[in-house]
């Protein structure tokens, strides 16, 4: 069987955590920042778990993630 090729941007995007989810950054942090508030943009560092509905998708970009 030949290799599968990985999609590099969503590699560059993606994590796995320990238990086999998809760990993802939070969007919106990049500009237009001035009338967020602190509280939002500190949020907005941390990172957060794929929806259940994107996750078949992210899997099939990510041959080898597991």
């Amino acid at each position: 069987m030949p290799k599968l090729k990985t999609r590099k941007a969503a590699a560059k995007r993606f994590k796995a955590t320990g238990t086999g989810k998809i760990k993802k950054m939070k969007a919106n942090k990049t500009h237009i920042l001035e009338h967020k508030s602190p509280k939002r943009k500190r949020n907005l560092r941390k990172s957060n778990l794929a929806d259940k509905t994107v996750v078949k998708t992210i899997k099939k970009m990510l041959p080898y993630l597991d």
